[in-house]
């Protein structure tokens, strides 16, 4: 009589040959292929534009780009007309699982399970406005690293999520919850540590939890009830052995930096990226060219905290940082691009309502970048950034078909990007004609 593990043995082949006999017979999915064309293609790189662009796409990659490039016969073609194309478009720092409401309901009325339910509608926002990746700088109890894996398994519509996890930073500051009494208890994760040691542990358990990128609180910052807006919160070997922590397991770091000192300190300690560099002054304009450290200044929600948070019933300690800091962070801005520091967009969405993410085109340009130049920051030079540069951030053979389209010319009148007609993420569209599609995930 045969024994168990035999009998078991010929029942998992016995299921398995249906199924290996469907392969056989070539029932499993062919592929799609899609060719979408436009009128004019701008690629991510910088180059000049392509006219009577036409892109090939079959399942999820990219497999061909030209100019009137014959389409092979039974290819699905998407004609945008008069269209101007772009690669998918890169906001290198989102808080995609919250978004600024009344500040005290925010504090004491909702938790991180309030912001987890809504994460998703964010995520679907996001997308809708032509953004097919972020980088997401710190949300609650591991939300975005939650929200990263459901659209990555197809369980929710969202743009790729590069999660950092908890920002860290040190008791009292920036990542702290402050300002409160010492008898208000909430609790939750922390990205909170103090020390050399602890600093490394908290760069350690964010990666166990499934963190790509380190987020560095190096400095004070606006939208908290700290006293200063930049002064540094970490010593220089606390910052040293963070970066040092986070390279060791293969992560970049972004620094939350505001204050010049603090920004020169992050910089010296090998950041990736300063965030908001809202104080930077010629030093440290040098030291990011000699570093190669990128630039993700978010210059357009200035308008909307002073226009906003006092209907929001923020503190007025809150606004008042926020006057020092808006016009002072774009002159700064200016004067970085026009030294040639390595700029990538980054909008700190979340503070304004996720979907309003193109609106900080127009904003680079009035402060200094020509329309090619920001688009770039918000594709080839965001993907470098993230280390993407082989997968997104350019129309390019064997990158993901992460595809938009504006309607009209946005190197004419950039703010076309605040109306986007198209998406396209991994070959597959969740928006044409201006009008979103419905996709089941």
């Amino acid at each position: 009589m045969p024994s168990p593990r035999i009998r078991l043995s010929a029942l998992l082949l016995a299921l398995a040959l249906p199924f290996n006999a469907s392969l056989a017979a070539g029932e499993t999915p062919v592929p799609k292929r899609l060719a979408i064309r436009a009128a004019q293609l701008i690629d991510g790189t910088g180059a000049a534009p392509l006219r009577d662009a036409v892109v090939l796409v079959e399942g999820e990659r990219i497999t061909a780009v030209g100019s009137g490039l014959p389409i092979p016969a039974g290819t699905e073609l998407i004609d945008l007309g008069g269209a101007t194309l772009t690669p998918g478009l890169i906001d290198c720092h989102t808080h995609i699982s919250g978004e600024s409401g009344d500040y005290y309901q925010k504090l004491v009325r909702e938790s991180a399970i309030d912001a987890a339910v809504r994460a998703h509608v964010y995520a679907g926002r996001t997308l809708m406005a032509g953004f097919t990746s972020i980088r997401n700088l710190g949300a609650e109890d591991f939300i975005d690293i939650a929200l990263k894996k459901a659209i990555d398994d197809g369980s929710v519509a969202g743009p790729r999520i590069d999660a950092a996890g908890h920002g860290i930073g040190a008791t009292g500051g920036h990542a702290d919850l402050t300002g409160t009494s010492p008898y208000l208890h909430i609790d939750g994760f922390s990205g909170v540590a103090d020390g050399v040691e602890a600093v490394r542990l908290k760069v350690r358990e964010q990666v166990k939890y499934g963190a790509g990128v380190i987020k560095m609180v190096a400095t004070a910052g606006v939208l908290s009830e700290e006293d200063s807006v930049g002064a540094p919160q970490y010593t220089q070997e606390e910052m040293n052995a963070l970066v040092d922590e986070a390279h060791r397991w293969d992560r970049k770091v972004a620094a939350h930096a505001h204050g010049t000192e603090g920004i020169k300190m992050a910089i010296k300690a090998g950041v990736d990226s300063i965030e908001h560099g809202s104080f930077i002054d010629d030093e440290g304009i040098r030291l990011m060219k000699q570093h190669g450290t990128w630039l993700v200044a978010d210059i357009y929600n200035d308008d909307y905290i002073l226009a906003e948070f006092g209907r929001l019933n923020y503190p007025q300690k809150i606004l008042d940082k926020e006057r020092l800091v808006g016009r002072t962070q774009r002159e700064n801005f200016r004067k970085a691009a026009k030294a040639g520091v390595k700029i990538a967009y980054g909008t700190d969405a979340g503070v304004y309502p996720h979907g309003w993410n193109g609106k900080q085109m127009a904003k680079m340009v009035e402060w200094g970048l020509t329309p090619m130049q920001a688009i770039v920051s918000a594709t080839g030079s965001a993907a470098e950034l993230l280390g993407w540069q082989k997968t997104v951030g350019r129309i390019a053979p064997g990158l993901y078909a992460d595809l938009i389209a504006v309607s009209g010319d946005p190197l004419r009148d950039v703010s076309e990007f605040e109306h986007i007609a198209f998406v396209m993420k991994g070959g597959v569209v969740y928006k044409q004609g201006g009008q979103v599609l419905p996709r089941a995930p």
